[in-house]
């Protein structure tokens, strides 16, 4: 249990008013579309954690109703209600009224808090069209409603309870004048966040409940993060079966680190502050990584598993195949960072690699076996690396004294200009050659590829560049690949990836989106990949291509063929299926997928790294049977399947 179990009016402190919220509701939730939307629940869910992380209630309860409001359900102290001393009004109020007020900000209600700015409630009142709040607390029932942040009722007693059963009650709607894009929860994506702290809150179980279609859900993990490393490797091969584990606390800093080395060649590291994914790292991240290279690298010399011939294991070659969790509550975290969530605080650096450093180098000692395959395996990667190195090489453009030149199937554009150019991977020289005949030549470049390239998935990087087909898109792009990528050099803006409407199609965009993820993953992170969207038919209106109606959606096909009523017959003796992008002549393919000005592209995005990552394993990794589990589960969705 907690310390301190005084959490009153006095702990509530007020540093600014909730005006321009409603006004510019991006500044404080990120965007009104639905990110923002789903970052409402975050905010109040967040507040419960920090009760239960501060030894208050072990349960929550999330619930989507039919309109899409949302309760959140804690057992915690209950929010103060008594006359804030400053304020002049009910403490609730002063929490759901002035942004910036909570027990986050040195008056002593949370040794740690998990919200961001300290805005949490207030904002989400704010943006609301109505929030009730139900506060159970010293044996008392107390209600308030509020509507777009303003009082609509004042607080009042309402009904008794036993003295120990404590908590909040929040019940909102998102105000659909803010969010104009809509007002529908995801179950999906709060799934992922509320599973995602149950994993970095032990012993916490949080329910989730979606009243639209009867479904519920609960997540409680016992072992914290070690499942949360367990969870990411279920459809991997691991080399220590146990997680390493450890956890301390020094200086008021709390530090968790639960680690896994499998058989893949990815590293994934994930690292939280309190609780917030510190998407782009931090000092924390620096210190495990700079003890985890230095501890590696001692314990192989003392054993001579490293040689004295032999150069010290890089930090890549030591992470090849880790997946590692750090977890670390700071009571004032300082977040750094294009948004906002690299963690910046100097003195959590030297205390996490100090506490990773004193724990791997006993665990190593204790268990030599796991030590030597971690060593075996850095090694094996170390001499992957310098012959990837060999191979980058070849990728590399070189200068013009050097005389080397693009790849012979590429034809370039005439813009140099990489802002305005785009390279087309086209599947087959039959469809390549129409599209460097179709092509605009100013700003389009081509490069066919011949048949499916190498699964990236099951290969490293030395393996990868052994691929004529891979090296000639590396050269093409120019921007170099794995620790050598930089985007600033690469040739196009768009990259775009042009493949049949078939079961062969598919399978070589997979291919290729599998090794951009892997090996050049600025590349979609900056909205560089494309898919071209070809059509899937056409109905032949009269001599001239120009006539020709096209459709890219059995959908789309079957709306037409619908509103054509009696003629229907007549013009479905005129409909072609396309099989392949060979059967269209360069104007055909030109007006239908090339034409910038009439074309249909998908922009290639990562919305989540762990779920892409976890699909690219599932899909392309060694294990059959998550496979078939998952196309088994997603065959209902298949369109246009062409055997």
């Amino acid at each position: 249990m907690a310390e301190n179990n005084n959490y009153n009016a006095e702990q509530i402190q007020v540093l600014e008013g909730l005006e321009a919220v409603r006004r510019r509701p991006g500044m404080y939730i990120g965007s009104t579309g639905p990110n923002g939307l789903h970052h409402l629940v975050y905010e109040i869910v967040d507040n419960s954690i920090d009760e239960a992380m501060a030894g208050f209630g072990k349960e929550i309860n999330v619930i989507i109703h039919e309109d899409n409001s949302i309760t959140v359900i804690d057992h915690g102290r209950g929010i103060p209600v008594e006359i804030h001393p400053k304020m002049g009004i009910p403490t609730v109020e002063v929490v759901l009224t002035v942004l910036h007020a909570g027990g986050k900000f040195g008056g002593g209600g949370y040794k740690v808090s998990g919200g961001l700015h300290g805005v949490g409630m207030s904002v989400v009142n704010a943006l609301s069209t109505y929030l009730e709040v139900e506060i159970h607390r010293d044996g008392k029932i107390y209600r308030q409603r509020y509507e777009r942040g303003v009082v609509a009722s004042p607080l009042e007693e309402c009904g008794k309870v036993k003295e120990k059963d404590t908590g909040t009650i929040v019940h909102f709607a998102p105000d659909p004048e803010i969010f104009k894009e809509g007002t529908v929860y995801d179950f999906n994506i709060l799934k992922k966040r509320l599973r995602e702290l149950s994993f970095l809150n032990k012993e916490l179980l949080i329910t989730l409940e979606d009243k639209r279609d009867g479904k519920k859900e609960e997540y409680y993990h016992k072992g914290g993060i070690i499942d949360f490393v367990k969870f990411i490797n279920e459809n991997k091969t691991p080399v220590n079966p146990k997680v390493i584990y450890f956890a301390k606390e020094k200086d008021g800093i709390q530090v968790e680190i639960a680690m896994q080395y499998t058989d893949s060649y990815q590293e994934l590291t994930y690292s939280y502050a309190n609780d917030i994914h510190t998407h782009e790292g931090g000092t924390h991240e620096l210190g495990f990584k700079t003890a985890l290279t230095r501890v590696i690298n001692d314990y192989g010399r003392k054993n001579n598993i490293i040689k004295d011939k032999d150069q010290n294991l890089t930090g890549d070659d030591i992470r090849e195949g880790l997946t590692t969790i750090i977890s670390v509550k700071i009571p004032e975290p300082q977040f750094e960072g294009q948004t906002k969530t690299k963690l910046g605080n100097s003195e959590v650096r030297g205390i996490v690699d100090g506490i990773t450093g004193e724990n791997l180098s006993t665990f190593l000692e204790e268990n030599p076996s796991v030590a030597r395959k971690i060593i075996d395996k850095a090694n094996s990667a170390a001499k992957a690396r310098e012959a990837a190195r060999k191979a980058r090489e070849l990728t590399r453009r070189k200068n013009a004294l050097e005389n080397t030149s693009l790849p012979g199937k590429l034809a370039d554009c005439s813009i140099k200009d990489p802002q305005f150019c785009e390279l087309y991977l086209v599947e087959g020289d039959s469809a390549g050659g129409s599209a460097k005949q179709g092509r605009d030549r100013r700003f389009q470049a081509i490069l066919p590829l011949r048949g499916k390239i190498l699964n990236v998935e099951k290969a490293r990087l030395d393996k990868v560049l052994s691929s004529d087909e891979i090296r000639n898109m590396i050269t093409a792009m120019g921007c170099g690949v794995g620790s050598d990528f930089d985007i600033t050099k690469s040739r196009y803006h768009k990259l775009v990836i042009m493949t049949d409407a078939d079961v062969d199609g598919a399978h070589i965009r997979i291919l290729l989106l599998t090794f951009f993820y892997r090996h050049m993953r600025p590349l979609i992170e900056n909205g560089y990949v494309y898919i071209a969207q070809p059509p899937l038919y056409k109905i032949k209106k009269g001599k001239k291509d120009k006539n020709d109606q096209y459709f890219y959606s059995d959908e789309d096909l079957d709306r037409y063929l619908e509103s054509l009523g009696s003629d229907r017959d007549e013009i479905a003796g005129r409909l072609q299926r396309y099989k392949g992008l060979g059967e269209m002549n360069p104007e055909q393919l030109w007006e239908t997928t090339m034409n910038n000005e009439t074309r249909t592209l998908l922009k290639v995005t990562v919305d989540d790294a762990m779920v892409a990552d976890e699909l690219f394993t599932v899909l392309m990794g060694d294990k059959v049977e998550p496979r078939r589990e998952f196309i088994t589960t997603n065959a209902k969705y298949v369109r246009n399947l062409d055997i």
